[in-house]
């Protein structure tokens, strides 16, 4: 019986064999990943992962749409919950008696799924917030670093990405530096996800308005999250965080002031990405007592003594950003410039104004791909001679026969591009609500306000805001779904 169905499907043309053989396969994942229990952990686990990143809405193949959007509120509502606890400032005790160390120590780290780097800064009042130096577009860490001098640095809050291609100048949540508040989309009291150093050297994580933090004498900070360790506890305590394998960048403090930056490289063969659990692992096995997220996604990177030395997931290289933390042998020299002060309307850019996308696009034009020309058919006759057929060792063809064959014209596929993004335009509003939405990792959708004021209650920008979520914001800030369609997510 065995042998005949064998046989049957050996007579079956290669064509026939190859549908049968993708049908039967598609039956058995299908089955497996539908009706069984481990199945059903893949596709969640999947959808987690599509979710953190711009294209959000594609998780409903994995889950459906209803389930999608339960997810997203399901991450949504835990990091509030874990927001909620205030720091206890008096947890961290700096060290002044330490041995003089140099001012950072940068390791390799590496997990089954990823690789990255870690980059210890024994003195925390080295860091600095900084900015991009002109108005309109942000700016690369690497030129950040060149610019200012500094030692090092990574990258910062969420902003606001059309296509995953904005020009990085419209921020989401808040920018302080030097004291002073450079970008806020809320009002004054209205709570935000935060994370930043007080003038001490304090690392501060959690849900904090303005008023709150230039009380606490926070100098520097950006808006991303989420929080993961709390006052010496770990915040993820059953499954892997939620939020599926991404590029990340986080940011720890240990009890004796010592800060630890963290970047994972993701979405690449040598590097899949790493979850929030994973990460929080690794801060508790330093002794961290306090840590959090940044922007992550494909804006997640590190740079020391002017290079590179991760490798961001993004296709252009090194991405434009409204903000990172950079390391200073002298901090107290740098001078930070608003340079969104007096904007009424900030333009977060898209494909439609992207250099390296149009220049792209244009190379495409200039060289569309050509249509290979289809063979003429060609007849060759051999001769029917039992002497030719013995030199050549083989029989003859059947008299009157045509060896020739005729070769089918390949179709040409057609060139086609992405239809550039309209240009936005902000439309005026008043900061209200609670001052987040969106998951953490950096795509965004809605307009950025304009910057703030340095006075202790900064007047409501004329935009509405989005949090940012890890492995988006740039790859992943979005909106908290809607009854119908999630909103696209940003990202780490």
């Amino acid at each position: 019986m065995g042998s005949s169905i064998l046989e049957h499907f050996r007579s079956y043309s290669w064509l026939k064999r190859t549908f049968l053989v993708i049908a039967v396969c598609t039956f058995l994942s299908s089955s497996f990943l539908f009706l069984t229990p481990p199945g059903e952990y893949i596709r969640e686990y999947l959808a987690k992962t599509v979710i953190t990143t711009q294209h959000r809405d594609w998780a409903w193949i994995f889950v459906g749409a209803e389930r999608r959007d339960q997810m997203v509120l399901e991450m949504q509502n835990l990091t509030e919950i874990n927001s909620v606890e205030k720091q206890d400032l008096r947890a961290v005790q700096f060290n002044k008696n330490r041995s003089t160390e140099s001012l950072v120590k940068v390791e390799d780290i590496s997990g089954q799924f990823w690789k990255g780097k870690k980059m210890y800064v024994y003195d925390p009042r080295t860091i600095r917030v900084v900015v991009p130096a002109k108005q309109g577009e942000g700016e690369r860490i690497t030129s950040m670093v060149e610019r200012t001098g500094a030692v090092a640095g990574v990258n910062g809050g969420g902003f606001n990405d059309p296509d995953g291609l904005g020009n990085g100048f419209a921020p989401i949540g808040a920018i302080m530096s030097g004291g002073e508040i450079l970008y806020t989309d809320q009002e004054g009291s209205i709570p935000q996800h935060i994370v930043g150093f007080t003038k001490e050297g304090t690392l501060i994580i959690g849900k904090y308005t303005i008023d709150e933090l230039l009380k606490l004498g926070v100098t520097d900070a950006v808006s991303f999250y989420p929080r993961v360790i709390a006052n010496g506890k770990p915040l993820i305590t059953s499954g892997d965080g939620g939020w599926g394998r991404a590029p990340r960048t986080a940011v720890g403090q240990k009890a004796d002031g010592t800060v630890i930056f963290i970047v994972i490289d993701g979405r690449q063969t040598h590097s899949v990405g790493a979850t929030l659990k994973e990460v929080q692992d690794l801060f508790l096995a330093d002794g961290v007592i306090n840590a959090g997220f940044l922007d992550g996604g494909a804006s997640s990177e590190m740079v020391y003594n002017d290079e590179l030395i991760t490798k961001p997931s993004s296709r252009y290289g090194e991405r434009r950003l409204p903000s990172a933390f950079l390391v200073f042998d002298h901090p107290d020299q740098v001078k930070v410039k608003n340079v969104w002060e007096g904007l009424k309307t900030i333009d977060p850019g898209g494909a439609y104004d992207h250099p390296d996308f149009l220049r792209e696009q244009a190379t495409k034009k200039a060289n569309p791909p050509k249509a290979t020309p289809t063979p003429k058919s060609t007849t060759s006759t051999k001769p029917e001679s039992s002497s030719e057929a013995g030199k050549n060792g083989t029989s003859n063809p059947p008299s009157g026969s045509d060896n020739g064959t005729v070769k089918p014209s390949p179709s040409v596929k057609p060139e086609t591009s992405p239809t550039p993004s309209t240009k936005p335009s902000p439309s005026p509003s008043t900061g209200t609500g609670n001052g987040n939405t969106g998951t953490g990792s950096g795509t965004g959708t809605g307009s950025s306000s304009p910057g703030a004021s340095t006075s202790s209650k900064p007047s409501p920008t004329p935009t509405p805001s989005t949090s940012p979520i890890q492995g988006q914001t740039n790859n992943g800030n979005s909106a908290l779904p809607s009854s119908s369609v999630a909103p696209t997510i940003k990202t780490n």
